[in-house]
């Protein structure tokens, strides 16, 4: 019990440490205040970490949701997260307690590989931005338009090249950190990159942008309901649709990841999405960002010794005493060192081994997940998974109607057999083939290989059957062995 305790504690210290720069960062990455950033890291831990559902798993603002957020926030101000996020969270709740948590595990990994490589790509091109002391951008097309100018800027303003040069010694530190020895790497990575970096701008008294901060009682304080009847737009009404699938698919998919690192209990997929439902609830009231559950600071958790929900939720704990008690510390840190913890964390979630892997293993999944990447960047985050699981659906299809059609020749006898799966997809080539048979052979039609045969399939047959027989011809037909018997085919006569 000792031992659990202690684990739980020193892992809840390591996730804390995980968690700050990362709060932060998303924070100025969305577009809002850094408070509203650490606020949704606390109620992650005291709100959705007290609920059952998964127990290590840690929830707080996650960088995958970014985009959507600068994007709703821009078009609509601030006040627009009151509606949306506590509208996701209720439509989680529901969904949760109509037990819908599993079917979030139906979907092909290509579509959430590809969503993820959308998403990381969007953060890379729109943090190279602020790592250059520029605000963020996240629409692509005029990020990537704006590359000229910004390296023009870079190259000719000696406070930016020193933002860039911030920045970079960050994703170095980050990117090296994992090959240090184990000890070493006890420490996150991230938090000894910002730390490093902002020592860097403080000893050389670097004149770069720093992170603002509001006091926590200021920024804890209940939303104006008024925005409440932003509800009564179809805008807003997507856009709260959007952040509760985006959301609770993020969350259930970290959690069956986080369920393969560890062997305690497994995640109760209905209650954890009430949990993240229950949790983005009171974000919303608290006009904070939305929550879901966080892969970085779940495997820290897991990896620093977890074992019960203590853990997160003492995490959430130290984040409130530390802006509580230590907000000055923040505004010491660099933007262009938070951007680089980002662009970062873009770059692996955009993850481009497991383009390569995908190439070698199956290159229709790879079209179906590079689809996916390009639908989110050019339009948007559902539209792009929509598009992702239409695809997925469409290649499922297709690889499930594969049918083998081989016609032989051996005297006067034209053998035709048919091995696989008969449906509508590939009936234009069974009739190809049946029809281009000579009118002066006899036919034996071999579908004793079929796994399935749809109707469509089997009308044609039996009315090509019948056709050839009413003209004189003679066909031998050997049904399905399998499956259902199929009366159309199994009445003829030899």
């Amino acid at each position: 019990m000792r031992q659990s305790l202690f684990g739980d504690v020193a892992a809840s210290l390591v996730v804390f440490l995980v968690a700050l720069p990362l709060c932060t960062g998303v924070a100025l990455a969305s577009g809002v205040p850094v408070e509203l950033g650490i606020i949704t890291g606390i109620v992650g831990g005291l709100v959705t970490g007290m609920l059952p559902g998964s127990s290590l798993q840690v929830s707080g603002p996650a960088a995958g949701m970014t985009v959507l957020v600068f994007e709703a926030v821009t078009q609509h101000g601030v006040g627009v997260l009151t509606p949306v996020v506590l509208g996701a969270g209720l439509i989680q709740i529901g969904l949760g307690l109509l037990r819908l948590g599993r079917f979030f595990q139906a979907i092909s990994l290509s579509v959430v590989q590809g969503m993820l490589t959308g998403i990381g790509l969007l953060l890379v091109f729109g943090q190279v931005y602020p790592l250059a002391g520029h605000p963020p951008v996240t629409d692509i097309e005029e990020s990537v338009i704006g590359l000229p100018g910004l390296a023009y800027a870079v190259a000719h303003k000696p406070d930016a090249l020193a933002a860039v040069g911030i920045g970079v010694l960050t994703i170095v530190a980050v990117a090296l950190w994992p090959r240090l020895p184990a000890p070493v790497r006890a420490v996150p990575g991230s938090l000894v990159a910002v730390i490093a970096a902002t020592m860097v701008a403080t000893a050389l008294d670097l004149l770069v942008p720093r992170v603002r901060i509001g006091t926590i009682t200021e920024a804890l304080r209940l939303s104006d309901m008024s925005t409440l009847a932003l509800w009564l737009d179809p805008e807003v009404l997507g856009l709260t649709l959007t952040f509760a699938l985006i959301a609770s698919a993020e969350s259930l998919f970290s959690a069956a990841a986080v369920d393969r690192m560890h062997d305690g209990p497994r995640t109760r997929f209905n209650a954890e999405l009430v949990a993240q439902g229950a949790g983005n609830s009171v974000c919303g009231l608290l006009g904070a960002l939305p929550l879901t559950a966080v892969i970085v600071r779940s495997a820290a958790n897991v990896q620093a010794g977890a074992r019960t929900k203590l853990s997160r939720v003492l995490h959430g704990v130290w984040l409130l005493a530390f802006v509580a008690l230590l907000p000055g510390v923040l505004e010491l840190v660099p933007v262009a060192a938070l951007a680089g913890v980002l662009l970062y964390s873009g770059w692996k979630l955009a993850n481009p081994s497991a383009m390569a892997q995908l190439w070698r293993r199956d290159r229709r999944e790879l079209v179906v997940m590079l689809g996916t990447a390009a639908a989110v960047l050019t339009t948007d985050l559902l539209i792009g998974v929509l598009f992702g699981l239409l695809a997925a659906t469409v290649k499922c299809a297709w690889e499930v109607s594969h049918l083998v059609v081989a016609v032989t020749r051996s005297g006067d006898i034209s053998r035709v057999r048919l091995a696989g799966n008969a449906t509508f997809l590939r009936l234009p080539r069974i009739t190809a083939e049946l029809e281009a048979l000579p009118r002066d052979v006899d036919v034996e039609l071999d579908l004793r290989e079929l796994r399935h045969i749809d109707h469509a399939c089997q009308e044609a047959i039996g009315s090509w059957v019948s056709q050839r027989r009413g003209a004189g011809g003679v066909v031998q037909l050997f049904p399905p062995t399998a499956g259902p018997a199929l009366p159309q085919l199994a009445g003829q006569p030899a």
